[in-house]
């Protein structure tokens, strides 16, 4: 068995990264599956390098010492045994969390050690006897705290499969806030009542995020929806994000999902971060056999990998398209509209917001990320790194395109008339029937560099 890994991510987690090591090993619940699938929960948000230990009871004597060293921010606990860790290990992950290093409990983690006072407080609420649940089965969680800042801004989880513990036991002297509760029906084998489904309290001077959501028993593959689920995903992120930090950064929608007000708005998802039905290959009726995949919740091109441009299902006219993206070092792609194909190539017809990594392309100002490509230099841009994700708009509407990248507005420039043709006549493109239709398809550019593309969501206006 293999005591530790680096969990590997498509690309390297956004500077400075969060260091979260998740302790497994030892679970009456599938623990081979969730943990990995823990580390890319986290390391898909790009905010987290991930490692993984299924030997707790070495490598949590050195956590103090790891944590001092920069190598430890947060502790993610899908850890299950009667058996304790020992008086060293034991120690040492007592030492750290109280010297300020997060904690995060995860489903059946609140079942282990009993007896060991200190974890227990830790936990706050123990599976203990007379703790229980119904069947496995789809449930809504609600959000009781609102102000919280791993809750602030986020709707309730609706309809997640899960296991609902029922009459977790409140150890004496815990302290902590509940944040969440879903009712525990009778008809499902519940008690009839609202139970708690993720509290949150401190140990010293570290965060505890404690959540008894994330069931996946070994050979029930169906319980495997549990981790599928977007909104856990996000809700398991936050939540250890907060515990290593004390503040939440990540957006409390999930990945790949409408916002409330973009769901009122009628947008609709152009990707689920598992499947690409809404995209097919330039003048191809499905998807290139390579080149393009899925990973890390994200529609993703690896460098070298051929294949060629996606294009969608569907054509727009004016639209507002928003979506996020990342690129490797160096990396050159875009984002274009209205293309046909009726010719070569996808940017002979479509113009192009350009996605780059501006330091290490080091490109002219119209050729900048951001920029409506070769035609309007972006202005004020606030540029994320290469690694690191960047949120993009590109609305084109009643003759004119305006780009956002990161919440600023950095393009609005005509997209008819006469001084649209003459920007053209003074471009790369004067030749080529480009910019000329008032419908097309969106296009991701396949530049031959890897770049990866997540939260892809267009309203036809």
């Amino acid at each position: 068995m293999l005591a530790v890994f680096t969990f590997v991510a498509a690309f390297v987690p956004q500077d400075p990264p969060i260091r979260a090591v998740v302790v497994t090993g030892a679970n009456n619940h599938d623990w081979e599956w969730t943990a990995p699938e823990i580390g890319r929960a986290l390391s898909e948000t790009g905010r987290f390098q991930v490692e993984t230990t299924a030997d707790p009871e070495q490598w949590l004597v050195d956590a103090p010492t790891r944590a001092q060293r920069g190598e430890l921010h947060v502790l993610v606990l899908d850890y299950n045994r009667k058996e304790r860790w020992g008086g060293a290990a034991e120690q040492g992950f007592l030492r750290a969390v109280e010297g300020g290093v997060g904690v995060v409990a995860l489903h059946a983690a609140n079942n282990a050690f009993e007896g060991w006072t200190e974890y227990e407080r830790m936990i706050g609420l123990m599976w203990r006897a007379g703790t229980g649940h119904g069947a496995y089965h789809p449930f809504d969680v609600a959000v009781v705290d609102r102000n919280h800042p791993i809750t602030a801004g986020m709707a309730d989880l609706t309809m997640h499969p899960d296991e609902l513990y029922h009459a977790l036991v409140y150890t004496p002297g815990a302290e902590f806030k509940v944040l969440l509760s879903a009712f525990s029906d009778q008809k499902t084998g519940g008690t009839g009542r609202h139970e708690p489904m993720a509290t949150v309290g401190t140990w010293g001077k570290g965060r505890v995020f404690h959540t008894p959501l994330g069931h996946v028993w070994r050979g029930v593959a169906q319980s495997r929806a549990t981790w599928a689920d977007p909104q856990l995903r996000r809700l398991v992120a936050r939540g250890t994000e907060w515990a290593a930090t004390g503040v939440v950064s990540l957006a409390p929608e999930p990945l790949n999902t409408l916002s409330a007000q973009e769901g009122k708005e009628g947008f609709v998802v152009l990707f689920d971060g598992k499947k690409v039905e809404a995209w097919r290959g330039y003048k191809l009726a499905e998807m290139p056999a390579q080149g393009w995949t899925v990973r890390d919740a994200a529609l993703v091109h690896e460098a070298g990998g051929g294949g060629g441009d996606l294009v969608t299902r569907d054509e727009y006219g004016d639209f507002d398209f928003r979506f996020s993206f990342r690129v490797a070092p160096k990396a050159n792609s875009g984002v274009m509209w209205h293309v046909t194909e009726t010719n070569e190539t996808s940017y002979m017809s479509g113009p192009e917001f350009q996605v780059l990594d501006d330091v290490g392309s080091k490109p002219g100002k119209k050729h900048a990320v951001g920029a409506l490509y070769d035609l309007v230099a972006p202005k004020d841009a606030p540029v994320r790194p290469a690694g690191a994700w960047n949120d993009a708009r590109i609305l084109v509407h009643e003759g004119r395109i305006r780009f956002w990248l990161n919440g600023v507005q950095v393009v609005d420039a005509p997209g008819t008339g006469p001084e649209w043709d003459a920007m053209i006549a003074a471009s790369k493109f004067k030749d080529w029937p480009f910019g000329k239709a008032a419908r097309g398809r969106l296009c991701l550019q396949d530049h031959g560099d890897e770049v990866a593309y997540r939260n892809l969501r267009v309203k036809a206006l």
